[in-house]
């Protein structure tokens, strides 16, 4: 049975390292899922889980967020990570729980990350997928992103903005998240953009995403019900005109660039 009177429930959102891995604005996404269950007069708590939290806080979660940082930062979370919630955090993304990572959270659910230096930054190893950052031998990737979405209904289009030195590419085992239309994407080469991998989101797309894209933040959300309730949910719609008249403006101002 499918439900749409979702006043009585509520859902956890754990925030993972919100005072390090944070950039470019990525707390907006959080914002988001906030008001737009607000909205919906849906309850939410959100646990803002950094260095010394618990596998147990994080498994209390019903939706995860991880923005993006600069190595260093990656490299403290990587150690912290690796005491105790890795495999929480691992057991969660296998068994369906939505997430979504931005940049360097992206680029930690895979296998690894190679610095300029040649340094090994080791990741959670769910993803199939892998980073490398060659320096200063190649060019930041950097610019407005228009991509066409490989998992929403057809023709829905997404917008973000990208900054990142790591070109990241995707093994046999995962999806791409979208085709770029404009912009570099993952690496600047193949025309993918992101991974989606059961029910966990991964992006370079800041700005941040999830204000310009409200149809993958209720996506995320519906997953999120459905998993806890275990009932298929539809969540009511809300009046997005703003939002998606902002978004044409800025697909029609990048689609005249290319």
């Amino acid at each position: 049975m499918t439900k749409t009177n979702t006043g009585n429930y509520q859902l956890t959102i754990g925030w993972l390292y919100p005072d390090l891995m944070s950039t470019y604005g990525d707390h907006g996404n959080i914002l988001s899922l906030q008001k737009r269950l607000a909205w919906r007069e849906i309850g939410v708590e959100i646990k803002d889980l950094s260095v010394g939290s618990s596998a147990k806080d994080l498994l209390a979660c019903d939706l995860i967020f991880m923005g993006g940082a600069q190595d260093r930062q990656q490299k403290i979370v990587s150690q912290d990570i690796q005491k105790g919630k890795a495999q929480a955090l691992a057991s969660m993304i296998e068994d369906n729980v939505p997430g979504l990572y931005i940049c360097g959270a992206y680029q930690f659910l895979g296998k690894y990350y190679k610095e300029a230096d040649g340094t090994i930054i080791d990741g959670l190893g769910v993803l199939d997928l892998y980073t490398e950052n060659l320096g200063l031998s190649t060019e930041r990737l950097i610019g407005n992103v228009l991509a066409q979405t490989l998992f929403l209904e057809e023709n829905t289009k997404i917008v973000g903005f990208e900054n990142h030195g790591g070109r990241t590419y995707l093994g046999s085992n995962v999806r791409p998240l979208g085709r770029i239309i404009k912009g570099f994407g993952n690496n600047g080469k193949d025309r993918s953009e992101g991974a989606i991998y059961k029910n966990s989101l991964g992006s370079y797309l800041h700005g941040p995403i999830l204000p310009k894209n409200p149809k993958i933040t209720d996506w995320l959300l519906e997953k999120a019900l459905e998993r806890k309730y275990k009932d298929k949910i539809v969540i009511s719609p809300l009046d997005d005109t703003l939002e998606m008249q902002a978004q044409t403006v800025i697909v029609r101002k990048l689609q005249k660039g290319i």
